[in-house]
């Protein structure tokens, strides 16, 4: 063998052993990219999930409420003519002042009852509001 061969040799050596380094270190790059990528795939599939439910959870909230809106308006409507009813009419007995408070007193209970399930309701939207804003940040981060 001439010195040409061997120094060609070596170098081929040389070459092939850096190239398989440099292989070697991309491939445990891939391996880790892959498995972060299959980590965020979980991560993002559970976000979308609980996502998905607490869209459902709103959209049932927006139901109830829409239900329950014409029950108040109409609760509210009825205050409103007993209230005027009061005002404008004439001196009663006793009896029939009694009946119209009571009747007051139960419209005003249900109307505060009504209040307290609004409230309810609306501390559940914000809550899920909240829950989604996290989400949303959790997503972007």
């Amino acid at each position: 063998m001439t010195a040409k061969s061997l120094l060609l040799g070596r170098l081929i050596r040389f070459v092939d052993f850096r190239v398989t380094e440099g292989q070697r270190e991309l491939d445990a790059r891939m391996s880790e990219q892959e498995h972060c990528t299959v980590d965020h795939r979980r991560r993002l599939e559970l976000i979308e999930e609980s996502l998905r439910k607490a869209d459902d959870e709103q959209h049932w909230t927006r139901n109830e409420l829409d239900r329950l809106m014409p029950h108040v308006a109409a609760q509210d409507a009825r205050i409103e003519d007993l209230r005027e009813q009061l005002s404008l009419a004439p001196s009663a007995d006793s009896a029939e002042q009694a009946e119209s408070r009571s009747l007051i007193e139960e419209i005003q209970r249900q109307h505060a009852q009504i209040r307290v399930r609004l409230a309810g309701i609306a501390r559940y939207e914000d809550r899920l509001r909240k829950l989604e804003d996290r989400e949303s940040a959790s997503v972007e981060a």
